[in-house]
């Protein structure tokens, strides 16, 4: 019965914390807010990924994400925002062919 109680404890924490978060305005962990390819010939792509408590992280990434890659660079910012300005900056700092 303790395990039942808890598991519903949880549930309604959860739901609690879902609605937080669309009052704020911010993502869930691990919710990937942007991505682009970094260049159009190569395996490289910029991904924001959120924190859940509203912050994110960019990171340049080569391979298969999100199952096999290496990352390239990575910078944590304290807001999803910040993150994304600085993904479309590394962007659009490529020169295209």
């Amino acid at each position: 019965m303790k395990r039942y109680q808890e598991l519903r404890r949880l549930r309604r924490l959860q739901s609690e914390i879902d609605s937080i978060r669309r009052q704020l305005a911010i993502s869930s962990p691990g919710a990937v807010v942007y991505s682009s390819p970094l260049r159009s010939l190569e395996d490289e792509i910029v991904v924001v990924e959120a924190d859940g408590m509203g912050g994110a992280t960019t990171s340049v990434i080569e391979g298969n994400y999100p199952i096999d890659f290496t990352t390239k660079y990575e910078e944590r910012f304290s807001s999803e925002e910040k993150a994304i300005r600085k993904a479309e900056n590394l962007v659009g700092q490529v020169e295209l062919p």
